[in-house]
């Protein structure tokens, strides 16, 4: 309903797409159990134990790091899914500011390499068809993942990224349609993605700061 759409904006409870209408919902929290994320109910575990994309995270608890609920499943329409990222960000002792990307959850038989790098998927597109297949790729996605590099004293925020699997890019579209080769220097395929509102994470010391003032 528009009433449930501007309770959610109100909320900050929102993300965004590049065009396909993934679906995505994220929370985070400090007892999540491996199973809530498969639970038929996740969406209410979310919520009682947690806070959605948009809220804020406060702590720490128990001295645990922050474990986030992280599902995502593809447009009806469009490419299967093909990685889900989480983008930590922070300011360090200079007051610079750092970010890092988490893969968390991923189709394929694919493993993380040291680093915490992914290898690409592979790409099905036929720029002469403008056609692509979901051969590759996940219906949908989900991971409960704990941060590894938690810092109870630093102020961080979170979001997610999901990238589907390579599909035609516009421009190739429109080759296609007119007759004519793909535009040089133009990329024939693009990973169409999710991008959701941030969980912040909020020190006990600095929210106690900003009570006092």
């Amino acid at each position: 309903t528009r009433e449930a759409i501007y309770d959610a904006m109100l909320r900050r409870e929102t993300f965004g797409t590049t065009g396909p209408r993934i679906k995505v919902r994220f929370f985070g929290g400090w007892d999540f159990a491996a199973d809530d994320v498969a639970s038929a109910d996740f969406g209410a575990r979310g919520y009682a134990r947690g806070v959605p994309m948009g809220g804020t995270l406060k702590g720490p608890g128990k001295g645990a790091a922050p474990t986030f609920l992280v599902w995502a499943t593809k447009a009806a329409d469009s490419g299967n899914l093909d990685r889900i990222q989480l983008v930590k960000g922070w300011l360090d002792a200079s007051g610079a500011q750092q970010e890092k990307i988490y893969n968390v959850s991923w189709s394929g038989e694919r493993k993380l390499d040291a680093r915490g790098g992914l290898p690409a998927l592979g790409n099905t597109v036929d720029a002469g068809k403008a056609s692509y297949s979901n051969s590759i790729g996940a219906a949908e996605l989900a991971a409960v993942w704990t941060d590894p590099d938690f810092d109870p004293g630093q102020q961080a925020f979170y979001y997610l990224r999901v990238l589907e699997i390579p599909t035609p890019r516009w421009s190739t579209y429109d080759a296609v349609r007119l007759g004519i080769d793909v535009p040089g220097g133009l990329p024939a395929s693009i990973q169409e993605r999710a991008f959701t509102s941030p969980i912040w994470y909020e020190p006990v010391i600095a929210a106690t700061a900003v009570a006092a003032q």
